[in-house]
């Protein structure tokens, strides 16, 4: 009892971690929407930190993962502390270097200004300093630590945000002469954005800094060409996934996209974040369940009313965001400017609740431990990704972007489906699950794209109701042994 009891609360000491930078994103969203009315300078934010996203993958190369693979079948431990921390060390500090060297060039090419492209360098560099010293966190066993640290970085880089973006310029206009006068720059908002980013990523690496003066510092190479072997896959499956997230922004730019029109679209995608927080804090929870529940004899009928229930919760949250939407975009988008690319939040939405539905369906490749198979799929996610932006993006701008992306993930559920029904058979209630799918896209759509109900939130409320009534009838069986359970 003591093991579940001590994995429950490890689940989620680091659930809190993941979710919170999540919910502090939702709250910089409406922060960086407020004090960026020139919505330019919101695509120029969301397409560094696309970049960001990115190039983190690249820079930690599959290591990570490696780490956690090896230091629990490595009788020398220290040996792959040592081996992954030295390579980040020097990998980063090459990256470091050369960027620097070559950032006019870099920012020439990405049509950045050389000044936030070295803030960019600087910000991942730290972070890739930090990757090892957090994952020696998580193989000690010291989740606490892990998410203070984790909670600590957002929350210093919120406060940052909120001092530089809304209290400076106030203090600054009141006492001109004052000291704060010298950190206070004219039409300087983006650079606050990524030195408060900067601040938040050197704050982390001063606190994890002791790791790197208690390793040995001894390199093992036959070690490090296994780890690096090992975690090839990991990286091209880490790029793939990043394509598919955040690549459409970069794709956007590159494919002459005015950055206004990408600044709206990236506030609004936002929105379908509410999906997102809901599939992370569920896949932390239930993951682990998976396995431990994986021997049972009733084991994959357990999956199937598992992913019946995310798909009831999940269709909710996606109606009830779309029913909302008009409520919700006031505070999340809190400028009228922004709104002209709210049409592509029901997309995002479904595309979000079809990622989550995929992580249920692809526990059967992690039970029979073929994991590869996840980065094949995430790869032909990319593909479709790559493909239909391209395609799309030149007559229907940022909209085609948002359709590559429900395609994508929509491609992947399928096929996920499909290859894990032969080798891993789980009697999934498909007639339910469609039924619930199929409601939530025909009232989403109705609420959304008839201007006349659109604007009626007791005909939007009627439909939410009706959709509740739906469940209850269709799950009434199950309901009423619960409550009699409890009853008992």
């Amino acid at each position: 009892m003591s093991l579940y009891k001590n994995l429950f609360k490890q689940t989620l000491i680091y659930g809190l971690a993941t979710v919170f930078p999540r919910i502090i994103s939702f709250i910089l969203n409406p922060l960086f929407v407020y004090y960026l009315p020139d919505k330019s300078k919101m695509g120029e934010v969301s397409v560094i930190f696309s970049y960001l996203v990115f190039f983190n993958v690249i820079l930690s190369y599959g290591m990570e993962t490696s780490f956690f693979r090896f230091y629990n079948s490595q009788e020398n431990k220290k040996g792959v502390v040592s081996t992954t921390t030295i390579s980040l060390f020097w990998s980063s500090l090459v990256f470091l270097v050369v960027a620097l060297l070559f950032r006019n060039s870099l920012a020439i090419c990405s049509g950045i200004s050389v000044e936030y492209i070295t803030y960019t360098i600087f910000i991942l560099t730290l972070d890739a300093l930090a990757i090892i010293p957090f994952s020696k966190l998580r193989a000690e066993k010291r989740p606490m630590q892990y998410a203070t640290i984790k909670m600590a970085n957002v929350t210093i880089n919120l406060m940052l945000n909120i001092f530089f973006l809304a209290l400076l310029p106030k203090m600054v206009a009141s006492n001109p002469n004052g000291i704060l006068s010298t950190i206070y720059f004219d039409n300087f908002q983006i650079g606050y954005i990524f030195v408060s980013n900067l601040a938040a990523s050197l704050f982390t690496l001063i606190v994890l800094s002791p790791n790197y003066f208690s390793i040995t510092w001894k390199f093992d190479k036959i070690l490090w060409l296994k780890m690096m072997q090992y975690g090839l896959p990991i990286l091209i499956a880490g790029i793939a996934f990043a394509i598919n997230e955040h690549f459409d922004k970069i794709l956007l730019d590159w494919m002459h996209v005015p950055m206004s029109d990408i600044g709206a679209y990236s506030a609004c995608y936002k929105i379908g974040m509410f999906m997102v927080l809901f599939r992370t804090a569920y896949t932390l929870g239930i993951e682990p369940f998976f396995f431990s529940y994986s021997s049972n004899e009733n084991a994959q009928q357990t999956y199937a009313t598992i992913t019946k229930y995310f798909v009831i919760f999940g269709s909710f949250i996606c109606l009830f965001v779309i029913v909302f939407i008009d409520l919700l975009k006031r505070l999340l988008v809190p400028n009228a400017n922004y709104w002209d690319a709210i049409k592509v939040v029901p997309l995002i939405v479904l595309a979000n609740f079809f990622l989550g539905i995929y992580t249920n369906l692809s526990v059967w490749y992690k039970l029979i431990d073929k994991t590869r198979i996840g980065a094949y799929i995430s790869l032909v996610g990319a593909t479709v990704t790559l493909a239909l932006n391209y395609l799309l993006i030149p007559t229907m701008s940022y909209y085609g972007s948002a359709i590559a992306t429900i395609a994508a993930y929509g491609a992947m559920m399928i096929i996920s489906y499909n290859m894990g029904q032969k080798s891993y058979p789980i009697p999934y209630d498909m007639n339910k699950i469609f039924s619930y799918l199929g409601l939530t896209i025909v009232f989403s759509a109705v609420s959304f794209y008839i201007p006349s109900i659109r604007e009626n939130y007791y005909l939007k409320t009627v439909l939410l109701t009706v959709f509740l009534y739906f469940i209850y009838y269709s799950e009434k069986e199950t309901l009423l042994r619960i409550l009699k359970r409890k009853v008992k």
